[in-house]
């Protein structure tokens, strides 16, 4: 309830840290989910389902091999993955640096490379650093600086 509440009743647009999270809402009627953590390879099959089931599931990639690892598992009946590119803003979670050299080849890789097979919907980042702050002066200034950090690397 408190999902189609803070989507205005859409059911789309939703992000979720499990799959048994995804599983969950979808079996509820959403049909737009973003499963915010890299793919792993053993979650591999459980993602393909969802995005076989729902018109947008989609995935995060922080890596050349979560990336190839999507390329050799295509989608059937002209899917495409969709995948946000994740960033390391400063919470050393999960992400590529936007600073390493490897983050915008990995990012033309996914918009560029095979775009039948993947397709890159945007640029994800997660300010989990800020869980320790004590103020908001101190989330605003790490909201800042991640906002900053991404633009910068999508500009680039």
């Amino acid at each position: 309830e408190g999902a189609e509440l803070a989507t205005g009743g859409t059911r789309r647009g939703i992000v979720v840290s499990t799959l048994a999270e995804a599983r969950f809402f979808a079996a509820g009627g959403f049909d737009d989910i973003l499963y915010a953590f890299p793919v792993p390879r053993w979650r591999l099959a459980e993602c393909s389902a969802l995005a076989q089931r729902l018109e947008a599931f989609q995935v995060l990639v922080d890596s050349p091999q979560g990336l190839e690892m999507l390329l050799q598992n295509p989608l059937p009946g002209g899917k495409r993955w969709l995948v946000w590119l994740k960033l390391d803003c400063g919470n050393a979670r999960a992400g590529i640096r936007p600073t390493d050299p490897e983050a915008l080849a990995l990012a033309r890789a996914i918009a560029q490379g095979s775009p039948e097979l993947v397709t890159l919907v945007g640029i994800y980042a997660h300010c989990g650093n800020t869980y320790g702050c004590r103020d908001i002066p101190a989330i605003q200034a790490i909201a800042r600086d991640t906002t900053a950090a991404v633009l910068e690397f999508v500009t680039a």
